[in-house]
Order: structure tokens, then sequence, then C-alpha cells
């Protein structure tokens, strides 16, 4: 049985920075891209980073240059280092690969 369980949001203030991490269990780590997606309140989610089983990295324009998305395999965890935070990126963050889907962990970055 896949799961995915995300950690690592909070509070920062603008131009800070967090650590957002997404442990996988299941025969699913090495089989497939992981993903960061984001929702933000009255507003569609949106795919904010991919990483592919190869290591090749992909995001959103928002937030090229600031944020950074990395897998360990040895520990089956995907990271997202968001540095130069802004209030647009408040959202719950959910990682994501294939069909499953994690709870989200919320991001709230303050002016």
């Amino acid at each position: 049985q896949v799961q995915l369980v995300e950690s690592g949001g909070g509070l920062v203030q603008a131009g800070g920075s967090l650590r957002l991490s997404c442990a996988a269990s299941g025969n699913i780590f090495s089989r497939a891209a992981m993903n960061w997606y984001r929702q933000a309140p009255g507003k569609q989610r949106e795919l904010v980073a991919t990483i592919t089983t190869g290591g090749s990295t992909s995001y959103a324009g928002s937030v090229e240059g600031r944020f950074t998305i990395s897998r360990d395999n040895a520990k089956k965890m995907v990271n997202l280092q968001m540095n130069s935070l802004k209030p647009e990126d408040t959202a719950v963050y959910y990682c994501n690969a294939l069909l499953w889907w994690g709870q989200g962990t919320q991001v709230t970055v303050s002016s």
C-alpha cells in the first residue's frame, strides 16, 4: 500500500525559507516521478515541481530559481526547499506520485 506523508510546513515571514519533506512507503518511489503541488484558497491545485526517477527536475515559472526539489532514494523521501518565500506562496502543499496524494501541509507566508 502506497502512503505519502508530508511534513515541514509552517508560518514564515516573506523572504524566509522552509523545507518540506515527503516520506513515501510502498512500492512507488523507484517507479514514479514525484511531484509537489499546492492549492491556495479559492484557487485550483497547481503543479509546483517535479523530479523524475532519474533526477531530472522541472518547476513552475512562479517558483523557478527559488524552490529546489530533491529526492533521497535510500530514504524514499522527496524534499522541497523553498527560499525567498512570498505571500503568494501561501497554500496547502501536497506530495504526489501517480494516483497517490499526501494529506497536505500548510505553508503560510506573512508580509
